[in-house]
């Protein structure tokens, strides 16, 4: 192990795995200031520019904006009081109290410092999982590796902080989603309905794009204001690095409750930050700075938020199950590349392993120093508007999503998607189950009936290790059921206002904004969802008995959730309210984005896809974003010059319509 570890430290002195992990830091410090992309936005708009790359480049250039995107996201939170993403806005609290005392840069430089010894750790623990899991996944066969992909999907379900029959039920539609195309036991192609289209099934990148990407700019494309109480940089770094240093306890446990966090499926980023800075107040002899410029509010949850992505492809590497969105999105690449996690990973493509856990330390390293150097240049993307910013990431994602198959319908895909992320994040219903689902389609199908040909009956059941993940899964269920009865038990000694209290509360902390939730647009998913199963078991009923075996699990699972769901919704209507102004403006705003969005691909398809720029976002800018003239002609000018000279740097085809 020690030399496939040194090997793949070698290999980073290669120019070209060098440069793609000093891009990959790049991007993932600019995607960090952006609100609502995160690590999620950061892979999906990267991911694209991987294809045709070896491995190794590919995974320098993702891993090394995945390792830095929770440490620019903190500029925005202390520097605005407006987070980056969900997880930066635990440093907001203690970050921003510090900067509006002028004491901006020592914030600054607690949370840059936290971060990259929290990615630090995160690696070591990452290296340290190796050699202590490995004879564990080495002793696993197709019954483990199938209850191990159930699981993956099940644990991001239930473990939703939310609504956990949502949850499973956005699972089971991604695991439908995951079977569109040829089936991997019988090569018959399923759901496709006659399409050459779906014959190869759906793209990742444009599910992964649609579901988080474009529902992202559709919920927040309204924005044209900044706030307007903006606070220079003031103080010095030097007193937040001496005070980092007497807070190294704080950066350790920080630190490995990140990991864990990671290691859970369906915990993630947020939670593990929450949870550091609870330990950090708990442990804290006075407690009453906390919320007003505590060193330690930011220095706990700073070092959790990083460590987390580093715990997170602990099962997902080993494993083959993603803990959140960006390490599905891995693993599909992973599973693109004919890499299986597991055995296969361990034993054939250790310097594989080995070449992430290294990208991962160096981009921690590298990405606090830029941020040093970069803050007053990085402080003012903060200040753009997300309604400036909507249009360019638009042209970014469609382009991103059309290099994986070529083909027009992967962007129309994309964009029916988006809308249906956007219905699910304003709902409650959380998405990372989605897409999870999504991946592990196929390797659950795939374990399954390698499991059911070569084992007799339900004989491998009994196996040791099936058997504990069979209590791992049923473990979290049996305890939401204990906190519904008990929540049942509160709300029926109390009046409507505690009802409304107990169905309106959304645990879901950045996944979701909930707008919509306990409304019609609720109902309607819980009507959609078991419509689609009711369909999908009626057109499975012509697959052979191999293909049609999983299909009909799940439909038939995703029907009988769907009706769980639907009874929630039928309960919960005497809390649907008619008319309200912020509900009638999401959806007005979100219906007229998406419309945007269609006609900009109508043009697209006729006359290419750099006319199609040139003719929409000006358009867009002004009569949308409100933006100024020479706003809109600088961005027009420079955009339109970037998609002229992209295919000359990189391997990127543009969409050139039927005129073209």
């Amino acid at each position: 192990m020690f030399d496939a570890a040194l090997s793949a430290l070698q290999s980073l002195a290669q120019p070209s795995l060098l440069f793609m992990l000093m891009i990959g830091v790049a991007a993932g410090l600019v995607m960090g200031l952006i609100p609502g992309l995160g690590g999620t936005g950061a892979v999906a708009i990267l991911l694209p520019v991987t294809f045709g790359m070896e491995p190794a480049q590919a995974f320098a250039l993702l891993i090394g904006a995945l390792a830095v995107v929770h440490t620019s996201d903190t500029v925005s939170a202390v520097l605005l009081g407006a987070p980056g993403s969900a997880s930066a806005s635990v440093t907001m609290l203690d970050g921003y109290a510090m900067a509006r005392r002028g004491q901006a840069k020592r914030a600054l430089s607690l949370a840059f410092l936290s971060s990259m010894a929290g990615g630090l750790i995160g690696a070591l623990g990452l290296t340290l999982a190796i050699p202590l899991a490995r004879p564990l996944v080495l002793s696993f066969a197709s019954p483990e590796l199938f209850m191990l992909t159930v699981l993956g999907v099940s644990l991001a379900a239930v473990l939703s902080r939310g609504n956990v029959v949502k949850g499973v039920l956005c699972g089971l539609l991604g695991l439908l989603l995951g079977m569109v195309g040829t089936s991997p036991t019988t090569a018959e192609e399923r759901f496709t309905f006659g399409s050459l289209f779906l014959g190869d099934g759906l793209s990742l990148v444009a599910v992964a794009l649609g579901i988080f990407g474009l529902a992202e700019i559709a919920t927040r494309v309204g924005q044209r204001r900044t706030s307007r109480n903006l606070i220079t940089l003031g103080g010095g770094w030097g007193a937040g690095i001496r005070e980092w240093l007497t807070h190294w306890s704080q950066v350790i446990r920080g630190s490995l409750i990140g990991i864990w966090a990671g290691i859970l499926p369906g915990v993630g980023a947020t939670a593990g930050t929450w949870l550091a800075y609870g330990q950090a107040v708990a442990t804290a002899k006075d407690k009453r700075t906390f919320g007003k410029g505590d060193p330690r509010g930011i220095v706990g949850p700073e070092s959790a938020n990083n460590s987390v992505e580093a715990g997170d492809l602990i099962p997902t590497l080993l494993f083959g199950i993603p803990g959140g969105v960006p390490s599905a999105m891995l693993l599909g690449m992973l599973l693109t590349y004919g890499i299986q996690p597991g055995p296969a990973i361990v034993t054939e493509h250790l310097n594989l392993l080995y070449l992430i856990i290294w990208c991962f330390a160096i981009a921690s390293i590298v990405g606090a120093f830029l941020c040093f150097l970069g803050t007053p240049t990085l402080a003012k993307l903060t200040k753009v508007p997300f309604a400036v910013l909507g249009p360019g990431l638009l042209v970014v994602m469609l382009l991103g999503a059309f290099q994986g198959g070529g083909q027009i319908g992967d962007l129309w895909v994309m964009i029916a998607l988006g809308f249906v992320g956007w219905v699910l994040k304003a709902t409650d219903s959380p998405r990372a189950p989605f897409l999870i689902g999504f991946v592990l389609a196929i390797p659950m199908e795939r374990y399954y009936y390698l499991t059911a040909t070569l084992n007799d009956g339900l004989g491998w059941m009994s196996r040791p290790w099936v058997l504990v993940f069979l209590a791992v899964l049923i473990g979290p269920a049996l305890w939401a059921l204990v906190k519904w009865a008990r929540r049942r038990r509160n709300i029926a000694g109390d009046d409507g206002h505690g009802i409304a209290a107990a169905l309106l509360h959304d645990d879901d902390e950045g996944e979701t904004d909930g707008l919509l939730k306990n409304s019609p647009w609720s109902l309607a998913v819980a009507v959609g969802s078991v419509t689609v199963c009711a369909a999908a078991l009626v057109a499975s009923s012509g697959f052979s008995p191999e293909a049609q075996l999983l299909p009909r699990l799940v439909s038939v699972a995703g029907i009988l959730v769907g009706l769980v769901l639907l009874i929630q919704e039928l309960r919960a209507r005497q809390l649907w309210t008619r008319g309200r102004t912020a509900e009638r403006l999401t959806v007005r705003t979100a219906l007229r984005t998406f419309t945007l969005m269609v006609g900009f691909l109508a043009l697209v398809t006729i006359v290419g896809y750099l006319a199609a720029v040139l003719v929409f976002v000006p358009a867009y800018l002004l009569f949308v974003a409100r933006a100024r003239t020479r706003t809109t002609v600088i961005y027009t000018v420079v955009l339109g010059a970037a998609l002229i000279a992209l295919p000359s740097l990189i391997p990127v085809d543009l969409p050139t319509g039927l005129l073209g």
